[in-house]
Parts: structure tokens; C-alpha cells; sequence
């Protein structure tokens, strides 16, 4: 791997995205389009080969953008890590999911030349915001049933969804109901969160992202039904059979600006998030090494 995290770069991305692009979607088609162009073209800076995955939404051209750094000996054991870049009707979408989406560029960009165990793959989602959340035309949905249709041998997949929202005040962090008795009420860390299935994975992933960064993490693993736990592109992993567990400063319970048009650049906290993206490129390192 190559260079560091750098925040300039993961601010960079979100103030292309979140502020000058601004709100993404299919009800802003060109928008949309334009948020696809500069992940392609990230990427073919980086010297990938992309997979441009298109299917029509509500009439709109909709594409999953995806690259693979091919592993060896294990090519077809696949580590995913995805973020959608869409964002909500009437929200410039900065943090959700800017931040998730620099993240994913610059993962990228870090393991571009990196040689893996196993195949490490990045794929930017479409259409994850309503009105396709949880439906047939979410983006992660339409790949995920396509990865199974194919056999692709997907060992886990990883969510990055809103990552850039951190506070020490107390009483800045808010849960569903009874886990407040459990965990911190300062949002100053980051979550990782997944089903009982995908619960091991997770525990391995959480040991690595330890090993290799200080920042705060704090991680559940509960019933899919429960406000929150679901709420990203893992869910459609799960729907399939796939293991998988979304990683996210918890969006709704902390992010005062989350689905509104205040969710711009400027709230981003971005020496944290490149601290935490820090974090995941060393979490990464180890985990497509195998067993």
C-alpha cells in the first residue's frame, strides 16, 4: 500500500459530491449521473478497471460502480466493501454518505497496488435513500441477488455509512430503546454493527481495526428488526445470505443534520474521519490475508 489517509483528500471528495454536485438522486438525474462520473473517474485514476453494473429506476439510468484488486491465492473469496452514493430527496447529503463514499476512494486508492490474500473489492451503490430502501430497486439489492445468482464466494460485506459526525458533549448520543443503559451518551466513537449471523465476522473485523488504530469503537450485534440496525446496503447482504455488518457513526442517533438540507460539508469532522479511515485500511490489511 502507498501514502497515508488524507484528510485534505477525503474532504476534497465530499465537497465534490456533497457541495458542488449537492443533492443526488433519481428525481435529480443529472446529479446522480454527475456523483457516477467522479467515481469513475477516481478510479481510473487510481489504475482500476471498472465495472459499470446499469439497471433503470423510476425510468432513470441507474449504475453500481465496482473495482476488484484480485486476490492471491484466494481469488474468488471476495472481502466487499460498498458505500451508496446517493442521498436523500431535498439533502445535499455530505455526511450521508459523503463521508462514506470518500472513505471508499480513498480504500481505494490505498490498496491499489497492494497484493491480498483475498480479492478486495469496492462498489459504490446506487438508489440506497427512499423510495428504494428495502425494495427490489435499492441498488445493493439489485447487485447483491446478482452476486448470488452468479455463486460469487463473498466472505463478508462491509457497509460504510455516514462516517463523519464525532462530539465529547454528554447527552450527544442517543440509542434505541434500552441500549442507552449499555453504551457511552458521548458520540465520540465509531459503531460497528451487525446480525447475530454476520457476528463473528464482525468480532474478527473489530480485533483488527483495534490492532491498528486508537480511535473509539463500540459494536452490537442484535435482531435485525431493531430502529437502525439495517439501515444501509448490509441489509441487502443479509437478504441473501451473505455475512455482513455496516460501520457508521450512527447516523439518526447522533448526526443533528441527517436527512435534512444542513447536512453539508462543513459539519464534517474530518480529521476524525480520516483517523477512522486510517483505521479501516489497517482492518483491511489483515482481514483479506485469511484465517
Amino acid at each position: 500500500m502507498k501514502d497515508s489517509v488524507s484528510a485534505r483528500q477525503l474532504e476534497t471528495h465530499v465537497t465534490r459530491l456533497a457541495g458542488e454536485i449537492g443533492e443526488r438522486n433519481v428525481f435529480r438525474p443529472e446529479a446522480l449521473a454527475a456523483a457516477a462520473r467522479y467515481i469513475e473517474e477516481e478510479w481510473r485514476r487510481q489504475g482500476y478497471a471498472i465495472e459499470r453494473l446499469a439497471y433503470t429506476a423510476r425510468g432513470v439510468e441507474s449504475v453500481n460502480l465496482e473495482v476488484t484488486r484480485t486476490g492471491h491465492p484466494s481469488p474468488d473469496q471476495i472481502l466487499l466493501v460498498g458505500a451508496h452514493y446517493d442521498s436523500v430527496a431535498g439533502s445535499p447529503g455530505a455526511n450521508d454518505n459523503g463521508t462514506g463514499v470518500a472513505a471508499l476512494l480513498e480504500l481505494s486508492r490505498l490498496f491499489a497496488e497492494a497484493s491480498p490474500g483475498r480479492s478486495l473489492r469496492f462498489v459504490a451503490f446506487v438508489n440506497e435513500e427512499p423510495p428504494f430502501f428495502s425494495w427490489g430497486s435499492m441498488g445493493s439489492m439489485v447487485y447483491a441477488r446478482a452476486a448470488r445468482k452468479r455463486g460469487d464466494d463473498i466472505r463478508l460485506a462491509i457497509s460504510l455509512e455516514t462516517l463523519g459526525y464525532y462530539s465529547d458533549e454528554p447527552g450527544s448520543q442517543r440509542y434505541p430503546p434500552f441500549f442507552r443503559f449499555f453504551y457511552p451518551d458521548r458520540g465520540n466513537y465509531i459503531a460497528f454493527v451487525s446480525n447475530f449471523r454476520s457476528r463473528s465476522w464482525m468480532k474478527r473485523a473489530i480485533g483488527a481495526f483495534e490492532a491498528s488504530s486508537r480511535f473509539p469503537v463500540e459494536s452490537v450485534a442484535t435482531f435485525e428488526l431493531v430502529p437502525g440496525v439495517g439501515w444501509s446496503d448490509h441489509l441487502s447482504f443479509w437478504r441473501q445470505g451473505y455475512p455482513a455488518f455496516m460501520i457508521t457513526d450512527t447516523a439518526p442517533y447522533r448526526y443533528p443534520h441527517y436527512h435534512s438540507p444542513s447536512d453539508t460539508p462543513d459539519k464534517v469532522d474530518y480529521s476524525s474521519l480520516a483517523r477512522v479511515t486510517d483505521g479501516l485500511r489497517g482492518m483491511l490489511a489483515l482481514l483479506v490475508e485469511g484465517d
